[in-house]
């Protein structure tokens, strides 16, 4: 479940880096013209990516925590006991590697658009 959810997070940021790059492309032959290389180009747009997956996966991190939180004190409440499922928590090491993972999800949905985007700037007039 969580792979396919990293999935089509990735397809979705992709897209919207698709639209991003589509929408600059005139900022982007300014910054050209202005002699900005195109890996500086390109490192923008992957930052880009970076910036909203992160704000994504930390808004989606908080509230996988505070979900897990909320079932822990219910549980408590309510004395629950089952064998299956009980005193639900999350390690660091589990919060660290999805952080990295979304990271990495981040690079690779941003890296696509952005390789793209210095070709861009030549077809301002078409």
């Amino acid at each position: 479940m969580g792979i396919g959810t990293i999935i089509a997070g990735i397809v979705g940021v992709s897209n919207i880096m698709l639209i991003v790059v589509k929408e600059r492309t005139r900022d982007i032959g300014v910054r050209k013209a202005l002699g900005a290389t195109p890996g500086s180009i390109v490192g923008l747009f992957i930052q880009e990516a970076i910036v909203i997956t992160g704000m994504a996966g930390y808004f989606g991190l908080l509230s996988g925590i505070g979900l897990i939180e909320l079932i822990n004190f219910t549980m408590n409440k309510f004395q629950v006991v089952t064998p299956f499922f009980r005193n639900p928590e999350i390690h660091l090491q589990t919060a660290a590697g999805a952080t990295l993972l979304l990271i990495m999800a981040g690079i690779l949905a941003g890296y696509i658009p952005a390789k793209k985007a210095p070709l861009k700037a030549f077809s301002i007039g078409s």
